[in-house]
């Protein structure tokens, strides 16, 4: 049973995190449920969802090619700042990595909540070099958060290619995939390296979480993004108020 409750949970992640961002608030939860370690769940969660990113890249690979020059831009800020949050997250102790989880998937969802409202505000119309560089910041911020939790990093990446200019959404998410690649790919080396992996549930959650993440990236031409955003919404919050009630 529980296989089965990790194998839903990170298909359904790969597929969200591909259409609309806020997997995590699905796959992160369904471990510490399963009574996983705080922390051991995050790390382990971060692991099995970085191939999904692969996935959803092959997904949205034609609109990827036509913005090449902008991804490295953003990669070097993306590997700095998830290094620093990986860091960050083995140096916080379980118990106080447990009392804040329900606060941290809270502001994720709400973070969801407002995805289109976060960024249409910080999209511009022309494109500057103070844009520009603030976009490189913000991007590095977003790594260390990443790093260190990551739920909802994709809105929060999605706000910082508006920065830069862009608007094609199917673009915006390739490109927020494959800086997703780069902030979890340093984290989960550096979780190995440090003996802070389930192995056992990274591999079957990664497996599911590949089909899930081609998968829906498939589907996001056909389903509304405001369909999925209010489930993922709806899932978050019953999953804060579930976690302030186990307290």
């Amino acid at each position: 049973m529980n296989t089965l409750v990790l194998i839903v949970a990170a298909f359904a992640a790969g597929a969200i995190n591909s259409i609309a961002g806020g997997g995590t608030l699905l796959s992160f939860p369904a471990l510490i449920w399963l009574g996983r370690d705080p922390i051991l769940a995050n790390t382990t969660n971060t692991i099995a969802l970085w191939p999904g990113s692969f996935a959803g890249v092959v997904g949205f690979r034609r609109e990827v090619a036509s913005a090449r020059r902008w991804l490295l831009f953003l990669t070097i800020p993306s590997l700095v700042g998830g290094t620093l949050g990986a860091i960050l997250l083995l140096h916080t102790t379980s118990q106080t990595f447990a009392s804040i989880v329900p606060f941290l998937i809270l502001g994720a969802t709400l973070l969801l909540a407002a995805q289109e409202v976060i960024t249409r505000r910080l999209q511009v119309a022309a494109q500057g070099h103070r844009w520009i560089a603030a976009a490189f910041v913000f991007q590095f911020l977003v790594g260390i958060y990443g790093g260190y939790f990551g739920a909802g990093m994709g809105i929060l990446m999605l706000a910082a290619l508006g920065l830069i200019g862009l608007t094609d959404l199917h673009q915006m998410n390739g490109l927020k995939n494959l800086m997703a690649i780069s902030i979890n790919g340093v984290a989960a080396v550096y979780f190995a390296f440090s003996g802070a992996v389930l192995w056992r549930d990274a591999g079957v959650m990664a497996a599911a979480s590949i089909v899930g993440g081609y998968l829906g990236a498939k589907l996001a031409r056909r389903l509304g993004r405001k369909f999925v955003r209010g489930l993922v919404v709806a899932i978050g919050l019953t999953m804060t108020i579930a976690l302030f009630l186990k307290r």
